[in-house]
């Protein structure tokens, strides 16, 4: 009986950590979202009327098909700082803001 109720207090502490772990991925997600998105906003002349949602939303899109392109390219993983892949996360944020920014202008009117 005893053996029983360490496994069950063990299956809800892995489902617990589990539940941790995928909310600071959804938190990493964000967080990279900010600021590929800022860094790609800055990249671009004028001003950009998407709001800080959407600059989040698109940025985290940046890097994940940033990253995509990396691993395609075959730079995603080399030794010290990734400035590949960080660059091209950027550079696919900017194109996504530039194709985004004017239909969220339109939506806006």
């Amino acid at each position: 009986m005893n053996v029983q109720h360490r496994g069950t207090r063990g299956a809800f502490r892995k489902a617990e950590s589990e539940r941790e772990g995928k909310t600071m991925t959804i938190l990493w997600a964000l967080a990279a979202g900010l600021v590929v998105g800022l860094l790609a906003k800055l990249l671009l002349p004028g001003r950009q009327p998407v709001p800080l949602w959407l600059t989040i939303l698109v940025g985290a899109a940046g890097a994940v098909l940033g990253n995509a392109a990396a691993s395609y390219v075959g730079v995603r993983h080399t030794g010290g700082i990734d400035w590949i892949r960080h660059l091209l996360q950027v550079g696919v944020a900017a194109v996504l803001i530039v194709l985004v920014s004017p239909a969220y202008a339109r939506r806006r009117r």
